[in-house]
């Protein structure tokens, strides 16, 4: 898929409606909103999830990020937080994303790729035909705790770049995204949108001149 020049973002790891209509006003295209997961920030409840879902403007996408690895409960945790669009942050098989698509066929399925070596790579292009879009993320599901995103690492954006060259769907591009590297995060991989968590926050807590420095940044790179 070639690049795309309007660069979406997605402010992950919302925690409240003030970081919600904060990021929204900055020109945030996504919300991420975190379920239980084994390790990782921005976790909050399933009734707060609900509440920020249903509160998001029109035109805004509304992510729900899950650890679940069944297809029923994939199914139901969706239905009851309302949201546009899934993201799975571990690996499932096929059978359970194809479930899922067939059982939400208004929700947007998202499959998250934790890029590690080439090898990355072709659990991206295997995986992409199921999905509406990839994530590109630094986490490391093999650990005894699994680590599947939020780690505020950055992987080697050449394997990104060879992913989002090879596959048909959009890849948003994440691990440890700020204001100082975003421009040339674009300008290495390409991708259709970005997504950043702990690189606008401080003190647990999403920073305006963060988040508006970094708008700034991906705005530049889009020439």
């Amino acid at each position: 898929m070639e690049p795309v020049r309007h660069v979406r973002v997605k402010v992950c790891c919302i925690s409240s409606r003030e970081e919600a209509r904060l990021a929204v006003s900055c020109g945030a295209a996504a919300l991420g909103l975190v379920s239980k997961m084994p390790s990782g920030p921005g976790v909050i409840d399933e009734g707060l999830i609900t509440e920020l879902a249903s509160q998001a403007p029109p035109g805004i996408s509304t992510f729900l990020l899950t650890c679940e690895e069944d297809a029923d409960r994939l199914v139901a945790q969706a239905r009851r937080t309302r949201v546009n669009t899934v993201q799975v942050v571990d690996r499932v098989g096929t059978a359970v994303l194809r479930h899922v698509r067939a059982s939400l066929p208004s929700v947007k399925l998202v499959q998250v790729v934790h890029v590690v070596d080439a090898t990355s790579v072709d659990e991206a292009c295997d995986v992409a035909r199921e999905v509406d879009a990839l994530l590109l993320d630094s986490g490391n599901p093999a650990l005894a705790v699994k680590e599947l995103g939020g780690t505020g690492r950055v992987h080697d954006w050449a394997f990104s770049r060879r992913i989002r060259e090879a596959v048909s769907v959009p890849v948003f591009l994440a691990g440890g995204l700020n204001p100082e590297n975003v421009g040339e995060a674009i300008r290495a991989v390409g991708p259709f949108g970005l997504d950043v968590c702990s690189g606008l926050r401080t003190g647990g807590h999403l920073d305006e001149e963060k988040l508006q420095r970094f708008m700034r940044a991906v705005r530049a790179a889009e020439g």
